[in-house]
Formats: structure tokens, sequence, C-alpha cells
């Protein structure tokens, strides 16, 4: 599926939401749910390409796989907690949108705390 099919699915989806919404707003809003459900998981089955570069870098450098793992789950819950953001403001829920989105960035900085003892060991290494 190319990026013009995922536009257009998107917005044929967004237009059947949009015209049953006045009568159905609960069939509205499971489409408009499938619909985003389908999406991510189309582009999670694009990740495969992103692991695959991934996996070569790591095999020609000497960085640890560890690191590129963490940047990965840092990306993935960046994604994930964006497209919860997304569907919470859909169905009028800002303030349950705010709390994922604290959620998130918690959860990225845990996974980011390897990074940042990585960066901190060689930056005290290279001082006198």
């Amino acid at each position: 599926m190319s990026i013009y099919q995922v536009v257009i699915f998107a917005i044929i989806a967004a237009i059947l939401s949009i015209s049953i919404k006045s009568e159905r707003p609960e069939i509205a809003m499971m489409i408009s749910m499938a619909a985003g459900v389908m999406l991510l998981i189309f582009a999670v089955s694009k990740i495969a390409t992103v692991i695959n570069v991934f996996n070569q870098l790591t095999s020609r450098t000497n960085i640890d796989l560890i690191y590129l793992n963490n940047i990965l789950k840092i990306i993935g819950i960046a994604y994930i907690t964006e497209f919860g953001t997304q569907i919470c403001r859909d169905v009028g829920e800002g303030s349950l949108a705010s709390k994922v989105e604290l959620v998130g960035k918690i959860f990225i900085l845990i996974e980011a705390i390897p990074i940042i003892l990585a960066l901190l060991n060689v930056v005290i290494s290279i001082m006198p």
C-alpha cells in the first residue's frame, strides 16, 4: 500500500464517518477508530524495514545493539502515545489525552536512561 492509498483510505473513512455522524454518532466513532487501527497496523508492518537498517548499522559499527533497541522503543512509544492521544481527543476527552501524553513522556524518559548514562560515561571519560 502506498502513501496515496493510505491517504485515500483515510479520506474515505473520514467522509463516511462525517456523513453518518449526525444520525449514528456511535457508528461514526467506530468507523473512525477502525480506520485508525487499520492504518496503525499498516504502519507497524512497515517498521520491519527500519529494524533491518538498524541491524545493518550495528553490524557495521561498534554501536551496542541495546542503544538502537532503546531508540526504536522510544520511537514506538512516541507514535503509540500520539495515536492514543488523538483518539482521546477525537472522542472529546482532552484531559484524558493530556494524561496519556504525560505517561508517554515518562515511559520515554525511562527508556532513555541507558542512553543518557552511556553519554554521561563518554563525557566523563573525555574530561581530564
